[in-house]
């Protein structure tokens, strides 16, 4: 598997926090995954271009003000069970019927808010999802603007569907492939954890970055859907095993970038960069 240069440098930085990233580090991170120092540095180009990340100093970076969303985003899934809330049987559903389509940009993060926030299409230009998450309505409703909804959808809870319609909203989701995702990956990252000390670091770091990242992803779009939809106690197991590879990837990653003290040390990135 190769990593994307563009998703490789801001994955790192999002795991960083506050610490920013040398280029030097940046280039041997590369090298791990077969990405050439000249495409990272078109990348790194790129990315300081568009405000993704900026320089920290010569020759470091950090996530810029346009990262800010995608970093709030991603990190949800640290307290995704903060977020859930004991299920009566209502819904939260969203009308963009009157919404215009022909902005493919506008288009594309609202269908990106309705999907992160597990909403699924029920009828023409209503989406819909279990009332479960967040404290209340309204905070469903500013999470979903901030995540690129339009702000003149609406946003309200409905209830009392009649048995048909009750049935269709309960198939819009998969809660058995969603239990069978849980325990499957729970069980390849536990297995993984148990022998990742018998690994090399080169091929420890690379896997723990594909394994770690894919769960990660699997958490930011999960729809938090609550029982009796899915196994809610799966759900929760395997999101305590991601933590804990998490954990274990970040020391890793950590081990492979003190291991870079006797590398030599890549040239000074070009100023266009900062």
């Amino acid at each position: 598997m190769r990593a994307n240069p563009k998703s490789l440098i801001l994955e790192l930085l999002l795991a960083n926090g506050e610490k920013p990233l040398t280029a030097r580090e940046a280039i041997h991170a590369s090298a791990l995954f077969r990405i050439s120092e000249s495409s990272l540095r078109v990348t790194l180009t790129r990315l300081s271009a568009t405000g993704l990340i900026e320089a920290a100093g010569r020759g470091a970076y950090r996530l810029g003000p346009a990262a800010v969303d995608l970093a709030g985003d991603v990190a949800t899934w640290r307290t995704l069970e903060t977020r859930l809330r004991p299920w009566a049987g209502g819904y939260i559903v969203v009308h963009s019927g009157a919404l215009g389509r022909s902005d493919r940009a506008a288009l594309q993060r609202r269908e990106r808010a309705l999907q992160m926030l597990g909403f699924r299409v029920f009828e023409r230009g209503l989406h819909i999802r279990p009332d479960n998450i967040e404290p209340d309505i309204d905070a469903v409703r500013q999470r979903l603007y901030r995540l690129g909804l339009d702000s003149e959808a609406a946003v309200f809870k409905a209830s009392n569907f009649d048995a048909a319609r009750e049935s269709v909203v309960h198939q819009l989701w998969d809660g058995g492939a969603l239990n069978r995702m849980y325990m499957q990956l729970n069980a390849q990252l536990e297995t993984w954890l148990a022998g990742a000390d018998q690994l090399a670091l080169e091929v420890a770091t690379r896997e723990s970055f594909f394994m770690g990242g894919g769960a990660i992803r699997q958490l930011v779009f999960d729809p938090l859907l609550p029982e009796p939809l899915v196994d809610a106690a799966a759900r929760h197991a395997f999101i305590q095993t991601v933590h804990r590879f998490d954990a274990a990837g970040r020391a890793i990653w950590q081990r492979f970038f003190a291991s870079l003290a006797d590398t030599p040390s890549p040239l000074p990135m070009a100023e266009t960069t900062c």
